[in-house]
């Protein structure tokens, strides 16, 4: 497939100040001298793409946290300019193997689909497996996940409604679970569905999404995002004729649809593309809360302590902590926002061999809060965070809905 960029929308470089906050927030660039910073290698450096020039060195290390965006006072879309000058430079040099694997988790879980999962991941703990990889450029120290028995969807047709709280006909809601909950994590997918019905919607979940496309889009294969992003979009739009809402509990693929395709492939937005916002599904399930939809009415006595770290991802999105806001609703829970920064994997980037001490060092500050924190359980909405934390922290790290879920069932 060709990885041509497609046209994207107009960025002017000339927005930012050069004031140096995105610079001070960028966690790469305090945890590495290799990179120069959000605002060089990003809009500084534009001005030189303009004129033809070579690309700026340290582009690599841009890991797409979006930090630098979520601190710019101007709302300069900083990691716009350096995701579209990666998939420029991507066209001219083609990306290395490595890469195409780590953007094109969904196509490698298909590809694997009747390998068991025992022997998979088997397989991915084997020292020449680990090896291999590591001559590919993939971190022989990196926290893989662990592929489930059975994905989320394939689980999900067999799924029989929670039948605890009359599911109300004309409530109707549509989950998009992303690439990491299907393949890795789908009790996570399962607790929210529970969750959903509980407050008396009706689920469903469509074989026909594909992957968000951020990790193609993060690892340079620019053109197989926009083919996922035109997919994506006209299913949403399917489902916003009927007035059906569309959530999600990954952070990122939020974020992918919400911000990332608007702005990286303009061709695919129509008017009504306000209509297609994908909602945070934490949002939706505290506002199910709000209206006394769904009681947070807790089975267990058990005291439990959760550190909460909310994602890069989610923090950009500017829609606070609803995750957060959950867990503190609940009875016998002390949950705390461990306000550490970022986690370092970054989707990712973490995995890369050239890359992995610095997800470490970056992520360094969390791990030791966690560790102190004597807590239960460290929650977050984003899997690869979750990945990290365990990997880090040796500490067990769940999504919110699924500690929400546990409390409510006792």
């Amino acid at each position: 497939m060709s990885n041509t960029p497609v046209h994207t929308t107009e960025l002017n470089p000339d927005s930012c100040i050069a004031c140096t906050i995105c610079q001070v927030h960028c966690p790469v660039a305090q945890a590495s001298p290799h990179f120069l910073g959000p605002r060089l290698v990003g809009p500084a450096y534009e001005r030189f793409r303009l004129l033809g020039l070579g690309e700026e060195e340290s582009l690599h290390y841009c890991s797409n946290c979006k930090n630098c965006d979520i601190a710019c006072p101007h709302d300069v879309p900083i990691s716009a300019f350096n995701m579209r000058a990666r998939a420029a430079q991507s066209v001219r040099v083609k990306p290395p193997f490595r890469d195409w694997i780590l953007g094109h988790g969904e196509t490698i879980a298909k590809l694997l689909r009747f390998v068991p999962a025992f022997c998979k991941n088997l397989g991915m703990l084997n020292p020449l497996t680990r090896h291999m990889l590591s001559l590919l450029g993939i971190s022989p120290q990196a926290p893989l996940p662990a592929f489930a028995p059975k994905s989320f969807r394939a689980q999900y047709k067999h799924h029989a409604p929670n039948r605890t709280t009359p599911q109300d006909s004309g409530k109707i809601v549509v989950f998009f679970p992303g690439c990491y909950i299907d393949t890795y994590d789908p009790r996570t997918g399962l607790d929210m569905v529970w969750l959903l019905e509980k407050a008396g919607y009706t689920v469903i979940v469509p074989d026909s999404f594909v992957c968000c496309g951020l990790p193609m889009v993060a690892n340079g294969f620019w053109e197989d995002a926009h083919q996922n992003a035109r997919r994506n979009v006209s299913i949403m739009q399917h489902y916003a004729a009927q007035n059906i809402p569309v959530v999600t509990g990954c952070p990122s693929c939020a974020l992918m649809f919400n911000s990332d395709i608007p702005e990286y492939f303009p061709d695919l937005i129509t008017a009504e593309h306000t209509c297609l916002r994908m909602e945070d599904a934490q949002s939706f399930l505290w506002r199910c809360v709000s209206t006394g939809q769904l009681a947070l009415k807790a089975q267990s006595t058990k005291p439990l302590k959760v550190m909460y770290h909310a994602p890069c991802h989610l923090r950009a999105q500017g829609i606070a902590l609803p995750g957060l806001e959950l867990l503190q609703a609940l009875p016998n829970v002390h949950a705390l926002d461990a306000h550490a920064g970022c986690c370092g994997i970054s989707g990712s980037y973490g995995f890369k061999k050239e890359k992995y001490p610095i997800g470490m060092q970056v992520g360094a500050e969390l791990f030791s809060t966690l560790r102190a924190s004597q807590a239960d359980y460290a929650a977050s909405e984003c899997g690869t965070c979750r990945l990290q934390m365990r990997h880090g922290a040796h500490l067990t790290s769940l999504h919110p809905v699924s500690i929400i879920r546990e409390v409510l069932e006792g």
